[in-house]
């Protein structure tokens, strides 16, 4: 009753057969601790995979963005007392593209929208660098960067903003979203440590070039996700499961060829 009146419709079959069939893969399993996450060989390509996009979100630069939003804007030629409203636009878009995110995950792709949000912050971080260090020579540079700094917020909205928190109901069973998820909290929460103590003394050292770590952060993810992150659309929980078993537990023959491990089992006996 409760997900006909989510889903507005009375026809959940194929969503109740892929819940039950989930509840009967776990079945006699406890709920795991954080740490047995990183004990357990089964789990390691999914924790790598949230560790990697969770640490991302922070790393990224999308916050240090705000860090020079008010001195772009006034270099711009906004009004002082109009700065902090504009401000509030830029979280705006933030807040607009996330949901938007929501709306389209299931019609885009998981890594198509983290794949094209982390290449175009790329881009922008590289656009918006060069835009600061002719800010002085070139009139029309500030306006540049402003449309950088909206642009770089659009391009983490739509994607990593978006698609990162649903990973982990995705890649792992219902006694491992609970530890997965506070790993994915505690991350996040530290590295938005790191980038605030750590930004300020970038700036100091890089100057107007201080969205090169940044941009390396982007590049490397984009990578990740490219090689090693498959797609969770349309797919059941199992179906994905099966995808980073597959990963988890390959291993190299002397001819060259992967083995999984039924394969490796039958080897061994």
């Amino acid at each position: 009753a409760a997900l006909q009146k989510l889903r507005g419709t009375s026809d959940l079959s194929a969503e109740l057969e892929e819940m039950l069939a989930e509840q009967a893969a776990v079945k006699g399993q406890r709920a795991k601790n954080p740490w047995e996450l990183f004990q357990n060989r089964a789990l390691r390509w999914q924790l790598a995979s949230i560790v990697v996009l969770s640490s991302a979100m922070q790393l990224c630069g999308n916050d240090s963005m705000y860090f020079y939003a008010a001195y772009v804007f006034q270099e711009a030629g906004i009004p002082q007392d109009k700065i902090p409203y504009v401000v509030i636009g830029t979280g705006s878009c933030e807040l607009i593209t996330s949901v938007t995110c929501n709306m389209i995950i299931d019609y885009a792709g998981r890594r198509p929208l983290l794949l094209g949000g982390y290449i175009f912050m790329a881009g922008w971080a590289i656009v918006f660098m060069v835009a600061l260090s002719q800010q002085t020579q070139i009139s029309w540079m500030p306006y540049l960067s402003m449309a950088c700094i909206f642009a770089y917020i659009l391009s983490f909205g739509i994607g990593p903003a978006g698609v990162t928190g649903v990973l982990p109901t995705e890649v792992f069973d219902q006694m491992s979203r609970p530890a997965a998820y506070m790993i994915c909290g505690s991350l996040l929460w530290f590295n938005l440590f790191l980038v605030g103590t750590a930004f300020p003394f970038i700036v100091k050292s890089l100057a107007h070039f201080c969205y090169i770590p940044f941009l390396v952060v982007c590049v490397c993810t984009a990578l990740y996700v490219w090689f090693f992150l498959p797609e969770t659309k349309g797919k059941s929980f199992l179906e994905i499961s099966e995808e980073f078993r597959k990963r988890n537990f390959k291993t190299k023959t002397r001819a060259g060829f992967y083995k999984g491990p039924e394969e490796i089992k039958t080897t061994t006996l």
